[in-house]
């Protein structure tokens, strides 16, 4: 697999993401669902934003890698949040770590949305290849 980022603007690279992601020579891609902080009984989480996206980050991991995929492959992670202002002040210490761990360069929408399922308050999207 070949990847390629593109990112054409100075400002991009305070976002913790990249404007485009080209691959080629694909061997696999996967598509993720919404990961969430739901427990390994399918239990949403109660707990606070940050919390929530330490299990949904812890979630997700675990997903690309029983799929046989890494992280550092992800090329797509969108991000459903209640609050994007909450987001910002609560979570980057725990989101950009995370693409730091796995040097993750991807195409990202950050997306405020009015509810999630329960009392969810943040959802990780992604697309991973191979």
């Amino acid at each position: 697999m070949e990847k390629h980022t593109v990112d054409p603007w100075a400002w991009g690279k305070n976002t913790n993401s990249v404007q485009a992601v080209e691959v080629k020579n694909v061997t696999g891609t996967l598509y993720c669902s919404g990961q969430v902080a739901l427990d390994a009984n399918g239990i949403p989480s109660e707990a606070d934003m940050r919390s929530q996206l330490l299990q949904t980050i812890a979630n997700l991991e675990h997903l690309i890698s029983e799929s046989g995929y890494d992280c550092k492959n992800i090329v797509r992670l969108n991000v459903y949040t209640t609050s994007t202002q909450e987001f910002f002040m609560t979570c980057l210490d725990v989101y950009v770590p995370f693409l730091q761990k796995h040097s993750i360069q991807q195409a990202t929408t950050l997306l405020e949305v009015k509810g999630l399922f329960a009392t969810l308050t943040v959802e990780l999207e992604a697309t991973v290849v191979k």
